[in-house]
């Protein structure tokens, strides 16, 4: 409640009386009863001296300004109130004059110095909230993660924060009072009309992914949302943008699941841990590393993992299949093209080797490369230094290359398909993966992995096996590798409708070793616990390894205290 009559005070109207030729009052407004206390019915028509005493300087001066016509600004006057008490105000006297009739009276406009002087604080003080709340703004704006900008209705940048200035490049004063797209230009350097339609059309719950180039020329992917900036009469004035770098967070998302983390590969065979050490000794080096093996081995699980424990693993892991482009476009697609390099070319776009950035390019199945281009990527390696195709600027090569092929290279050298000192250049590391069937102690573990990868998916409650079908899925070939296995668990839970895997759930070419291995199709018994396999991988790994706790736990990727609690647990 004083709140609100201190604000009244604030803006207090001032004093104002006007008395005729005889000295008497004919005007006393709500103001001058206000600071004299005074009220209108009691003052009107009284002689001037109930305010101002005849005998001080005040009267003097309301006696020259009635004679002279004078006029007084600014003065200090002193009025008394209605308890006798003599208050200092600010007035300014003024003449009322007719024509006819020369000076008629006076107006005196007055305002209590103690007023001035509080409203000079109030205000002063109001000008300190204004700008402890303008820092208060200014720091919570800078401090927000996302990048945020204000444009105006030119599309003009008003404002730009901390964050924007990390994730552009542009500092705030190379950002202020320019076109928004010159911040945020599309590929070819220009306006990106899709980008203005959006953030002109306000989506509240609608985010728009892009990528920008920074001031170093670098890319980054952006997520964006914008509002309309409105004025405090509720018109638009403008637009607040923001955005995030979401460029690691996609990057983690599209491989950072816990099939690619290095120590969740499964496998702990002599062939499977000959390959972890291989990797651990490539993980900190640039050194360009060839993953051969069959198809179906999971040499892009490989490739990810070396990239997500490396240092380079909060930045882009790109991916191309050398099979999946024709060879007139396998070019564009790793190097890039301006635009109007060919028919169709119809903007600039980045090849993989420009997306990669400071990150890792994985270049699958370049065994299939075609002669042509196999040139072009052996001078890339050698150089490090690319141009798009129709372009003349050369692009530094910053990205780390990890190659991957089921094909025999040596032999295709010999037959001409693929140049000698290519394969010198992409094979400075070799890791090869060997196929499922040099690596069958691995199957139980791996079949165990797909089990609960399938119950997750479908919903279901399979977590036995029968001895039978595990001892055919352990005794099949698998010439599809680990990408057949797969299938075939998920073709078992397709068509399993109890709560465990049998022969009769395995598809129709793997029922067909149940003669060879003299299996009974037959099975009799209801569910064989999945500990019941564990069991016997326990007891063959003992054999192998002659009783020896130590190197059994080592094979099977467990501990000596672990091992020792499921043999006591198994009795054996």
């Amino acid at each position: 409640m004083n709140e609100i009559n201190d604000n009244n005070k604030l803006f207090a109207s001032d004093g104002i009386i006007a008395i005729n030729k005889d000295r008497r009052i004919i005007v006393f407004n709500e103001g001058a009863t206000r600071i004299t206390g005074f009220s209108y019915e009691t003052i009107i028509s009284k002689q001037s001296d109930i305010l101002f005493d005849s005998t001080l300087q005040e009267n003097a001066i309301l006696y020259k300004s009635l004679n002279s016509g004078e006029i007084f600004s600014n003065i200090s006057l002193r009025i008394k109130t209605i308890d006798k008490k003599e208050l200092e105000v600010f007035a300014s006297i003024s003449p009322l004059i007719q024509p006819d009739q020369g000076i008629i009276g006076l107006i005196i406009v007055f305002r209590d110095i103690n007023e001035v002087i509080s409203l000079y604080h109030s205000l002063d003080q109001k000008n300190i909230e204004i700008i402890e709340e303008k820092n208060k703004l200014e720091t919570i704006f800078n401090s927000l993660l996302e990048g945020t900008f204000t444009i105006n209705s030119q599309w003009k940048i008003t404002s730009f924060n901390k964050a924007a200035v990390g994730i552009t490049g542009f500092s705030v004063s190379e950002a202020i009072d320019k076109d928004y797209w010159e911040v945020f230009p599309s590929e070819d350097g220009k306006e990106d009309l899709q980008l203005k339609s959006f953030i002109a059309d306000h989506h509240k719950n609608l985010l728009r992914e892009t990528t920008i180039i920074r001031k170093d020329g670098s890319r980054v992917l952006v997520r964006i949302n914008s509002a309309p900036l409105l004025d405090t009469a509720n018109n638009k004035v403008g637009r607040v943008v923001t955005f995030e770098d979401i460029s690691l967070m996609k990057n983690l998302s599209n491989h950072i699941e816990e099939r690619f983390h290095f120590k969740n590969i499964i496998g702990r065979s002599k062939p499977m841990l000959q390959v972890f050490s291989m990797m651990e000794n490539v993980l900190d080096t640039d050194s360009t590393v060839l993953i051969t093996g069959e198809s179906g081995t999971g040499k892009e699980i490989i490739a990810r993992s070396i990239h997500l424990n490396s240092v380079r693993k909060s930045e882009p892991f790109i991916a191309v299949n050398c099979t999946a482009f024709a060879e007139t476009l396998l070019e564009s697609e790793l190097f890039g093209h301006e635009k109007g390099a060919f028919t169709g070319a119809i903007r600039t776009k980045p090849g993989r080797f420009e997306l990669a950035g400071n990150g890792t390019l994985f270049l699958d199945e370049i065994g299939d490369i075609p002669l042509s281009v196999q040139v072009k990527l052996l001078r890339v390696l050698e150089n490090r230094l690319f141009e798009r195709v129709g372009g003349t600027k050369s692009i530094q090569l910053n990205a780390r290359i990890i190659s991957a092929t089921h094909r025999d290279l040596e032999n295709e050298i010999k037959n001409g398909n693929f140049r000698e000192d290519l394969f010198y250049r992409i094979n400075v590391i070799n890791i090869h993966l060997p196929s499922l069937h040099e690596r069958k102690e691995d199957i139980p573990s791996l079949v165990n992995y797909f089990m609960s990868k399938y119950n997750e998916k479908f919903k279901k409650n399979i977590h036995y096996i029968s001895p039978n079908a595990l001892k055919v899925i352990t005794h099949y070939n698998w010439p599809g590798n680990i990408r057949e296995l797969e299938n075939v668990i998920e073709h078992a839970f397709i068509v399993c409708n109890s709560d465990a895997i049998k022969t009769e759930h395995l598809p129709q070419k793997l029922q067909e070793l149940l003669k060879k291995l003299n299996l009974n199709g037959n099975e009799t018994e209801n569910k064989t616990p999945f500990e019941q396999v564990e069991k016997q991988l326990i007891q063959s790994t003992l054999r192998k390894y002659n009783g020896n706790r130590s190197q059994t736990a080592t094979e099977l990727g467990i501990n000596k205290t672990t091992l020792w609690r499921k043999m006591k647990k198994y009795k054996l």
